[in-house]
């Protein structure tokens, strides 16, 4: 039992063909190949956006320039703007 047996795959293939017909069935697989060759691709540049990131973390980060009187100097982070 579950064992995949080959009166099963010819089971599955009349199954098919009933459903989308023996016309659409290889366009079905062509767009079936498309998505999975995509899918593929888009993991494959998750894995190297990790990678990358990974590697921009490692590099050592330059210090703020100090001030005058030797605290770190900040800039705000919005431009304030004035009703006229």
């Amino acid at each position: 039992m579950g064992a995949l047996r080959p009166w099963h795959i010819a089971v599955l293939v009349v199954v098919l063909i009933l459903l989308f017909g023996a016309k659409r069935l290889p366009d079905a697989a062509r767009g079936l190949g498309r998505s999975m060759r995509i899918l593929k691709a888009e993991t494959k540049g998750l894995a190297d956006d990790d990678v990358n990131a990974k590697a921009d973390a490692q590099h050592e980060r330059q210090p703020l320039p100090k001030s005058e009187d030797g605290r770190p100097s900040t800039v705000d982070p919005v431009e304030r703007v004035r009703d006229k």
